[in-house]
């Protein structure tokens, strides 16, 4: 019987093989490739799973090393932060209980509930980031753990949060922020930083404390657990962490620009349009500067698309109930939609989508396959209730209107169509300034979707072939897909680099069937459309909001509300 080699090979992203000493880490091998990567290494993907740098390394694992200048690699920062943050909390609040505490895009929160009905202001801030320092400054080591969940909820035996997060993972009723703190199963890991500071993560962190320290703490607000209204409120902070003092200053000086293209703060300073307390949250009015530039921007639309060879229609605001029962929105939407107005002849709703209304047109009399593919395009006011928390001037509004259009065609020629949107959408955009470009590929979610496996199959292989055509580069987000089928979602950056999600493609083989949608095909059989969903601008309101803050409210001279001015 041989001995046990005394080393481990792993392979790189590239294919190489490095040959390691048994027992070696995701550190060990980020040095044996060079100091530089060592130093900014953060975490290690061992055989696609994220993992701490000191988990030694099985042999003939794949292993990718994550520098902290990765957005893999800021979100383990920004996570390991907001473990110091609560850590500083707990020390300056004693009997504060905490709850959770993710990365988000720039930065991380977390949420508390403290004693006595307490609550932070933003003069805590300077206080708790100093005893965070002081954290970062010891250096203190990230230690995980595993342990049974009945373990688990001894140890958070004064923490209710932290126990309701571990019962509902156990008991199968977790959503994605509990399993985000947790695995699932009976399995649970922590976090020690110290013996007194313990929190609930499936990891990865940094090694230390002391690889932090690129931070600051940016607010303080109210949150409802689990954004329930009639939940606890609790107190949340908000922060960001970087990988180097330059990013921090460079993200806190886009804020500072954000700040001052605030749309809402130029569009009442600029005359463009207010929302009126009396309306009601979320509904806005333009005044006649804004409905000068509103007007510009729908006339270029209907142009591109009466240029485009799409055909222009009109539906009304509210519908019966038995059409979104059809469409299948009461099954999947009815949170995001007003609530029904009982009639004497039915039960009615504000619509929040046009495209039901669209189906009603396609099959208002017999369609032959020389009529595809059938391009409708509506300027179509639609209304979805939005939390109030959640409204932000034009760009999460109620009330707003879609440059909505939605192509039938026949299952030949769904590739072609969704190429030629995808310059058609470009080419919009690039007139309106925007000129850099992210393309998103969203697909399935099996408990939140109609329509079968195969159906979902050609959609989502359609629009990645659209996609392939054009060379761009794009990422996959599993389970992002609209209800009826997947999409492409094309985001832009602006002026001072934000990104934004503007344009969509949707492919849909579930509507057709539902209303049983069909043509008369050269065979002279009936055969089943393709129908694409597409709104360019996203809405009317949002485009605009996006761009008074790209130009910061100075639009180029055709976009502009006042073009020419005489001096006497």
């Amino acid at each position: 019987m041989s001995a046990p080699s005394a080393t481990i090979d792993v392979s790189l992203p590239d294919g190489s093989v490095r040959t390691l000493p048994q027992g070696s880490t995701g550190l060990d091998l980020a040095k044996s490739i060079g100091s530089r990567l060592a130093k900014a290494a953060v975490a290690a993907v061992i055989d696609g799973s994220e993992s701490d740098l000191g988990l030694p390394l099985p042999s003939g694992a794949v292993v990718a090393i994550i520098t902290s200048d990765s957005e893999a690699g800021r979100h383990v920062l920004r996570h390991s932060t907001a473990h110091v943050l609560a850590q500083a909390v707990l020390q300056l609040y004693p009997g504060a209980k905490f709850t959770i505490g993710p990365a988000i895009e720039d930065g991380f929160y977390y949420d508390f509930d403290l004693p006595g009905g307490l609550t932070f202001s933003d003069d805590d801030l300077a206080k708790i980031d100093s005893k965070m320092r002081e954290i970062i400054k010891a250096g203190q080591p990230f230690i995980r753990s595993e342990m049974s969940s009945a373990d688990a909820l001894k140890l958070f035996v004064d923490q209710p949060y932290k126990r309701e997060i571990i019962e509902r993972v156990t008991t199968g009723a977790a959503d994605g922020s509990d399993t985000s703190e947790v695995q699932d199963g009976d399995v649970v890991s922590v976090y020690r930083n110290t013996e007194t500071f313990v929190d609930l993560c499936r990891g990865p962190h940094v090694s230390t404390t002391s690889a932090l320290g690129h931070f600051s703490l940016m607010k303080v607000a109210g949150a409802y657990w689990r954004g329930n209204e009639k939940g606890p409120m609790l107190q949340r902070i908000y922060g960001t962490a970087w990988e180097s003092d330059t990013a921090l200053k460079e993200h806190l000086h886009r804020l500072e620009e954000a700040t001052k293209r605030d749309h809402r703060r130029l569009a009442n300073e600029l005359d463009l349009l207010s929302f009126p307390t009396e309306l009601g949250g979320g509904l806005a009015v333009w005044h006649p500067k804004g409905a000068i530039v509103r007007k510009l921007m729908e006339d270029y639309s209907r142009q591109r698309h009466q240029d485009g060879d799409y055909q222009f229609v009109y539906t009304p605001h509210l519908a019966n109930a038995n059409l979104f029962a059809k469409s299948g929105h009461l099954d999947f939407y009815a949170d995001g939609m007003y609530p029904p107005m009982e009639m004497d002849n039915g039960t009615y709703y504000m619509k929040p989508m046009n495209c039901p209304m669209h189906c009603l047109i396609f099959d208002s009399r017999q369609r032959s396959y020389r009529e595809l593919p059938l391009r409708l395009f509506e300027l179509g006011n639609v209304y979805r209730y939005e939390r109030a928390g959640t409204l932000h001037g034009l760009l999460r509004i109620r009330g707003f209107t879609q440059d909505d259009s939605h192509i039938y065609c026949t299952e030949e020629q769904m590739a072609d169509e969704i190429s030629s949107l995808l310059d058609f959408i470009m080419s919009v955009l690039r007139r309106f300034g925007f000129n850099d470009f992210e393309f998103n590929l969203s697909t399935r979610d099996p408990e939140k979707s109609v329509g079968s496996d195969e159906i979902w199959g050609k959609a989502t292989e359609a629009l990645r072939e659209a996609l392939d055509r054009h060379g761009v580069e794009y990422k996959i987000k599993e389970g992002d897909a609209a209800f009826y089928g997947p999409k492409i979602d094309i985001d832009v950056r602006d002026a001072i680099g934000r990104k934004w999600q503007l344009s969509t493609i949707q492919c849909d083989f579930n509507l057709p069937e539902r209303f049983e949608l069909e043509y008369v095909g050269s065979d002279g059989a009936r055969h089943r459309p393709i129908m694409l969903h597409r709104a360019l601008f996203g809405s009317i309101e949002r485009f605009f909001g996006v761009l008074i803050e790209h130009y910061a409210g100075a639009f180029p001279r055709w976009l502009s509300q006042e073009q020419v001015r005489v001096l006497p």
